[in-house]
């Protein structure tokens, strides 16, 4: 039996003790805070029975019971603090122990022990029951109850390691091969030149030398190249069995990307010779550290750039409680904001039909900006009969101040475009629309296209309903009203997520699931905090808002 699993699950006594903290001081802590709520209720938001499940054993030494550790990572997340700094506040700060029921002269428990719970929340198959335990007590309240409007937005959150460049990340993943990956030191001290691969460092070269940096790159991806060649043809035939190993295989994975990712062939060779070059694009979906990878580059707009994920939110507008969240990665088809917020409606739904609640169950007004505007996810929308209330995004004309594409005549039954000057064209399978000829005589051409060949078009599969939206918010004054009175609770619900000052922007751990954990424990934290600003009350054994 492994060592870790020799715990079993610890539990709170119902007896005070002599010291008890909530006894001697309990009433300076303040009436309505997230402090006296836990010290009263813990027990009930987050019942032992919770956790049972992370301690199969039943032997050995008990855990901290789970009472005390939800609350402990509640507060934890709350006041943004670290796992040391969290231990010193169990150990000085009153409200901690009034909120966790401890004695006042507890001692804390080593830090580690927080790390022990978050591994193994993570690796159960519920690692996020503490925001769910939050969101029972929001279902029991009624709160939500004929409010059928759900504001969607995300926040980029800043990763917590250092963005690498090229040589840096190759130099590392080759250390890590050969830390990670069996008879991989012995081919590195042998066949591989490029660096002191003892030296985790850059090599002295003349930075400002292109030969130079050409020619250590080349070494550098030669080196790399030869390193996964070699490995992996040994693991392909069988003659090392230890490589198959999950660490070994991501190592060798790792380079293999890292390798191919950054680099081009540099001029005059067809990337067989053994020369390269740093690349003149940044790869799609490109790694940007060996030491964390799944975090990214992202725009968020055309000058704000960030590296880190991506926070996603479903908010009830009116009260500004969240009721799904997921953290992506910040970049990628499928982490687009359009992609995950309709994942985080299906939830939202799903989540309130399992535990037989009334309300939340849809259809929804759905808020959100333009990013979700995308005509992909107006049709899934529209299937689920929810109501898109989104800001279309503006049209961008060839010409400025010219024609845009809503200046266009769209036939679907007849399959053809007609321009403003009159002239229509067919609709071809692709969904393109040439004028061609018709462009070089026209009266309008200065105000339609300056391509020689004239004006083109392509239509999106949901023309039409992207056509309509924009129709209906420039005409439809009831939608811009709603938008603009319950939209801007979402940017709140992010501003409470990221902190004052954006303190919170900044990510603690490493990997999506470790941050996404962080994420739910957070927001369970501002939902409960919300929860007592509304007038939280617990009335004949159940939750009620005031």
């Amino acid at each position: 039996m492994p060592v870790d699993n020799l715990v079993v699950q610890g539990r709170s006594g119902s007896d005070r003790e002599l010291l008890d903290t909530a006894s001697l001081v309990g009433h300076l802590v303040q009436a309505g805070s997230v402090y006296a709520f836990l010290a009263g209720h813990r027990g009930e938001v987050f019942p032992d029975g919770m956790f049972t499940d992370l301690f199969p054993s039943g032997k050995g030494r008990p855990s901290v019971p789970g009472e005390v550790i939800a609350s402990v990572l509640v507060l934890q997340t709350l006041e943004d603090r670290s796992d040391s700094d969290a231990m010193d506040a169990l150990r000085c700060d009153l409200r901690w122990k009034v909120a966790c029921g401890l004695p006042i002269d507890h001692e804390g428990f080593h830090p580690t022990t927080l790390t022990v719970w978050r591994n193994r929340l993570r690796a159960s198959d519920r690692p996020e029951r503490i925001f769910e335990a939050v969101r029972a007590v929001i279902a029991e309240t009624g709160v939500l109850k004929g409010r059928h409007r759900r504001a969607l937005d995300s926040v980029v959150l800043d990763d917590a390691v250092a963005t690498q460049d090229t040589v840096t990340q190759l130099i590392a993943a080759v250390r890590r091969v050969r830390r990670d990956v069996p008879g991989a030191a012995e081919l590195i001290a042998r066949e591989c030149r490029a660096h002191d691969w003892d030296d985790p460092g850059k090599p002295a070269i003349a930075w400002d030398d292109r030969a130079a940096r050409d020619a250590l790159v080349s070494a550098l991806v030669n080196d790399a190249t030869l390193i996964v060649d070699t490995l992996g043809r040994r693991h392909d035939a069988g003659q090392d069995d230890e490589t198959c190993d999950a660490k070994a295989a991501q190592a060798l994975a790792l380079l293999a990307l890292v390798a191919g990712q950054d680099v081009e062939p540099a001029d005059g060779s067809d990337g067989t010779d053994g020369r390269w070059r740093i690349a003149r694009k940044v790869a799609e979906d490109r790694v940007i550290s060996t030491v964390d990878t799944d975090a990214r580059h992202v725009h968020k707009s055309v000058h704000h750039r960030q590296d880190g994920y991506k926070a996603h939110l479903a908010v009830e507008p009116d009260t500004g409680l969240v009721v799904a969240a997921e953290l992506t990665k910040a970049c990628g088809e499928d982490h687009h904001e359009a992609v995950v917020g309709l994942a985080l409606l299906d939830h939202d739904i799903t989540a309130n039909t399992e535990t037989g609640t009334e309300t939340g169950t849809g259809p929804f007004e759905v808020l959100a900006d333009a990013a979700y505007g995308t005509g992909d996810a107006r049709a899934a929308l529209e299937d689920a009969g929810h109501t898109a209330i989104i800001k279309p995004p503006p049209l961008r004309p060839a010409v400025k101040g010219g024609f845009t594409i809503d200046d266009f005549t769209v036939d679907e039954s007849a399959g053809t475009v007609t321009c403003p000057n009159g002239v229509t064209r067919r609709i071809t399978a692709r969904r393109k629309v040439i004028f061609g000829a018709a462009c070089r005589s026209c009266p309008l051409r200065s105000q339609c296209t300056t391509r020689t060949d004239g004006r083109s078009l392509s239509l999106h599969p949901h023309d039409a309903l992207l056509r309509q939206a924009r129709r209906d918010w420039t005409e439809r004054h009831d939608l811009r009203a709603i938008y603009r009175r319950h939209r801007p609770m979402v940017e709140r619900s992010i501003a409470w997520l990221i902190g004052p000052k954006g303190r919170c922007r900044q990510l603690r751990y490493r990997g999506i699931a470790a941050n996404d954990l962080w994420l739910h424990h957070r927001l369970a934290a501002l939902n409960l905090r919300r929860l007592l600003n509304l007038g939280l009350t617990h009335q004949g054994g159940g939750w009620a808002v005031a």
